[in-house]
């Protein structure tokens, strides 16, 4: 079989360069309760109603990725949890867990509604959540979220440990923002248990602001932990790009998310599918697919498995991410936020 050709329906998907895509990240709306000073401008315009596929259509093209041998499912937005009835959603989704099929349904939010949803994720088979906190002083947390409340979220982070689900605590990475607090934040996340990724920051979308203002390269972070810190590169793996380590001082584990300064392409098994169920095949090119018009087109899924091959075969090699003075504009102009966190 040519490589360039990727495998027919109820078969794995490879990509042109033997990848297997057993990754979806599934973004379930746009909109959000944050307006984070690196993902969104304060004003934001969102999607209308009739753009935005039905949680019934969701479930369906998650069903049919799964079929073609997704193993994992992570739910993202905007923030998933301000979704209406999303967690309908988990609940049918749960069955592919239930089945063997899918082998982890995961959560990225902002950890705003935990307090609410926490016991009903762990109910519906998710056992591991991602959350985004990027600093641990209130006033600075509202500074960068804009509408945020520290406090709620570690409300919603207490009733996800009540629920037994692992934390997995997500921080972007801000020069002049958080950067002094990042050995705190290390120590605060093992001491309860939870892993620490950092993450640099990504050229997409117009934001009110200059991102090499931003840019705090992870390689001068981790320069920075190893004067206080003993760090022990692991090969654990949770299927996304991040590089852990084990920090001997605490036992936990430190994830670093590195698409400027160390590009993880080479090994990317992932898939993103927006809210509107565009399909994009690389976070950071603008290539993507319509999966929705061939969603809505037939009550089978014959179009739908025909659209996700074209696209599969098309996914590129990496991402072209770059931040400084010369390339003022966005490598990509959507916004995390539309594309999935």
């Amino acid at each position: 079989m040519d490589i360039a050709e990727p495998l027919r329906q109820g078969t794995s998907l490879i990509d042109p360069f033997g990848r297997h895509v057993s990754y979806l990240r599934v973004s379930v709306t746009d909109r959000c309760d944050f307006r984070c000073v690196y993902c969104m401008a304060e004003d934001m315009t969102f999607l209308p109603k009739k753009d935005i596929l039905t949680l019934e259509e969701l479930d369906r093209l998650c069903t049919a990725f799964v079929s073609r041998g997704v193993r994992k499912l992570r739910i993202t937005g905007g923030e998933p949890l301000v979704r209406r009835d999303i967690m309908q959603l988990f609940r049918r989704l749960s069955r592919h867990l239930a089945s063997g099929a899918l082998e982890e349904l995961t959560l990225t939010t902002n950890g705003s509604q935990l307090a609410r949803y926490a016991a009903e994720l762990a109910d519906c088979g998710v056992k591991r959540i991602n959350v985004s906190v990027d600093t641990l002083d209130p006033v600075k947390f509202h500074a960068i979220t804009r509408w945020g409340d520290l406090s709620k979220v570690l409300t919603g982070l207490d009733a996800a440990a009540k629920a037994g689900l692992e934390v997995k605590i997500n921080a972007v990475a801000l020069k002049g923002v958080n950067e002094d607090e990042i050995d705190h934040m290390l120590v605060w996340s093992h001491e309860r248990g939870y892993d620490l990724t950092l993450i640099e920051t990504m050229p997409l979308g117009d934001i009110d602001g200059d991102r090499t203002d931003q840019y705090l390269p992870l390689s001068r972070v981790r320069a920075s932990l190893m004067d206080r810190f003993t760090l022990e590169d692991i090969p654990y793996k949770t299927g996304g790009p991040a590089r852990y380590v084990r920090v001997k001082e605490t036992g936990g584990r430190l994830g670093f998310i590195t698409p400027l300064t160390h590009n993880f392409c080479e090994s990317c098994n992932r898939v993103r599918v927006t809210c509107t169920g565009t399909l994009f095949m690389c976070l950071g090119q603008e290539d993507a697919a319509d999966l929705r018009a061939p969603l809505r087109a037939s009550e089978g899924d014959d179009l739908l498995h025909a659209a996700i091959d074209e696209a599969i075969g098309r996914k590129p090699k990496g991402h072209d991410f770059v931040i400084d003075r010369v390339r003022a504009a966005p490598a990509v102009g959507r916004h995390m936020s539309v594309t999935g966190g």
